[in-house]
């Protein structure tokens, strides 16, 4: 007989990762699209809002995300969220919205359909 399992709770409550992949045969990518940039305005941010951290926050780099046609991206996890974003605004946006108050911010959503 099996026994039930305890749920655990996860190590963080949001992980951000952000595509920082660069392509060197001149092919789109996020890292033409100032995704790096990106990444540091995030890891600033979650630093300042004292989100970062065991049982809150983590923003990670990340290789191809395989969304490069919607780049940069960024995708939120456990929930599986992608975010294409432009500027600093939206990174605050999704930072304020979604990582600490865990509302999906809705206008950033990379469409469905957008890869490689």
């Amino acid at each position: 007989m099996t026994q039930p399992t305890t749920p655990v709770a996860p190590y963080y409550a949001h992980h951000i990762f952000f595509c920082l992949n660069e392509r060197k045969n001149g092919e789109d990518c996020c890292a033409h699209h100032h995704a790096q940039a990106g990444f540091d305005r995030c890891k600033q941010r979650v630093k300042e809002a004292g989100l970062a951290g065991p049982g809150q926050v983590r923003v990670n780099k990340a290789g191809c995300l395989d969304r490069c046609s919607a780049g940069p991206v960024a995708v939120v996890y456990p929930e599986g969220v992608w975010y294409s974003y432009v500027d600093e605004q939206d990174i605050d946006e999704i930072v304020e919205s979604h990582l600490k108050n865990g509302k999906v911010v809705e206008r950033l959503l990379t469409p469905a359909n957008l890869g490689r």
